[in-house]
């Protein structure tokens, strides 16, 4: 078991005092049997009026911020703990009708897998053509090797470059560019694992970055994007193609979504100008913690309250 703290800062400076709208923040971890939520904290300037705390379609816990105070700057300072269980290994219990690819879905799961299977950039053979150089269509694969050659594949063949600019490449682009940011090699091979039959999700979090012995890890500093498979009998599994890990070691799931336009961990607008916006400024910083002696007292079914405050 592992606590994790993560700080995240956000910063938005801007020529002149603009209002800024709703804003709409993804960074409360998905609580489940792997990791725990032990506290969340949430700092914003210029005071809103209203924080609000829903959960979307995918389930995912989002908090909507509104704002009345006109300002020159915009901050969002979050923090959250939470108990970690890493995998130190991938463990594929598979079901026997699964074990070997191409295989079908059980019909009473289907239903629910159809929407994370669609293909969104269908129209483009590149994935296709790229696939070919070291998946023979058809030929009959152990399902495990088959998700951890492609995992692989990405992660040795692309280099990792950081981008400024919002939204996601499309996978045709880092194909030809032969690079892309973590978001971009998680949509990369959403879009290959759905060719091949499987469900997909887009998930969002954090990655931890060890300060030493170990291996680097990219996308540290940064909010850090992945993707999950569906496996008969292992569930969804968690790969990350831009480290090359499978499973959840170093990896802190907080939103999924069956696109990354649907998993955004800071967006909003603001009543101004285009150009008043000046710069964003993003930090991030990941560590571990020991447990205090009441975490470590506390059941597997309890948890620490959550609280909020505002500055």
């Amino acid at each position: 078991m592992t606590i994790y703290s993560v700080h995240h800062h956000t910063t938005y400076r801007y020529k002149r005092p603009v209002r800024p709208g709703r804003h709409q923040l993804l960074f409360r971890p998905r609580d489940s049997f792997d990791q725990r939520l032990l506290d969340c904290r949430i700092a914003i300037r210029p005071e809103p009026v209203e924080i609000r705390w829903i959960h979307d379609v995918f389930g995912n816990c989002v908090t909507l911020v509104d704002f009345a105070a006109a300002s020159e700057i915009l901050e969002f300072d979050t923090t959250i703990r939470l108990e970690h269980t890493p995998e130190s290994i991938p463990d594929f219990q598979i079901e026997e009708y699964a074990r070997q690819h191409p295989f079908r879905y059980d019909e009473h799961e289907l239903p629910d897998l159809l929407p994370y299977m669609r293909r969104h950039h269908a129209s483009d053979a590149s994935v296709d053509e790229w696939l070919s150089k070291f998946i023979v269509r058809g030929e009959s694969r152990p399902t495990g090797q088959l998700l951890m050659t492609l995992n692989e594949a990405i992660a040795e063949g692309f280099s990792y470059r950081r981008r400024a600019s919002p939204g996601t490449q499309t996978p045709s682009e880092t194909l030809g560019l032969q690079q892309g940011t973590c978001r971009d090699f998680a949509l990369l091979m959403m879009e290959a694992a759905r060719s091949l039959g499987f469900a997909a999700r887009f998930i969002t979090g954090y990655v931890y970055v060890p300060d030493r012995d170990g291996p680097v890890r990219l996308g540290g500093g940064s909010t850090h994007a992945w993707c999950s498979i569906y496996v008969p009998g292992s569930g969804w599994v968690e790969f990350d193609p831009t480290n090359g890990i499978v499973g959840n070691r170093d990896l802190i799931r907080v939103g999924v979504a069956r696109t990354p336009e649907q998993a955004i961990p800071l967006s909003g607008s603001y009543w101004g100008e285009a150009d008043d916006e000046l710069e964003m400024a993003v930090t991030v910083n990941v560590k571990t913690e020991s447990p205090s002696p009441e975490e470590t007292n506390v059941g597997p079914t309890e948890q620490a309250p959550l609280s909020a405050m505002r500055r």
